[in-house]
């Protein structure tokens, strides 16, 4: 049994990780593809909104933001750190509409996910130094997310647009622990 499972293991990494990689330029870091990676590893079937409430204690910093190509699907996972567990609200949105400025965002792709991360915290409320790397992110070997944009936190809530090349695909949201993830699965294809 346990031969099985890390052969299981093994095959599973030989086929994941070569998708992982960067042209060289300024990408997001590669998403982990074990059985210990956060998410369901299932292809999502449904693109209704979805809602999960953050603990009370939740005071959670982005401090970084990476993407994955899986069969079946893309994914974007937000490391966070501080106290808690996330909630979230993720759905569909016709524009990219910023929180207390109403600033417009650029988005590209076909369809835009908003992605609110629930008791969220400014980086000196949570004493965690917050993601300070491109915006976009991107990465070519993740063709369907034409980039993860702003990642801005207004009145405890963290706000990010997820463009997406692809009419409104089904997704899933899940979290993590060890440490603190945010994961949406996108489906492709």
């Amino acid at each position: 049994m346990r031969n099985a499972l890390v052969f299981g293991l093994v095959a599973i990494a030989a086929v994941t990780l070569p998708g992982c990689g960067t042209d060289g330029g300024p990408a997001a870091t590669p998403v982990p593809t074990s059985a210990t990676a956060a998410g369901t590893g299932t292809v999502p079937r449904d693109g209704s909104p979805k809602s999960g409430d953050a603990t009370a204690d939740a005071a959670l910093t982005v401090t970084d933001i990476r993407l994955g190509s899986h069969p079946g699907f893309d994914r974007v996972v937000y490391t966070l750190g501080g106290t808690g567990t996330p909630g979230w609200r993720v759905e569909y949105t016709g524009s990219a509409v910023q929180d207390g400025s109403g600033r417009q965002v650029e988005v590209a792709g076909d369809s835009i996910l908003e992605v609110r991360i629930l008791g969220s915290a400014y980086p000196f409320d949570s004493d965690v130094p917050a993601y300070s790397g491109p915006d976009p992110v991107t990465d070519p070997n993740v063709p369907g997310i034409t980039g993860v944009y702003e990642s801005l936190v207004f009145e405890g809530t963290t706000q990010s647009f997820i463009g997406v090349d692809a009419d409104r695909p089904a997704f899933a949201v899940t979290t993590s622990s060890n440490p603190t993830r945010l994961v949406v699965d996108i489906a492709t294809g």
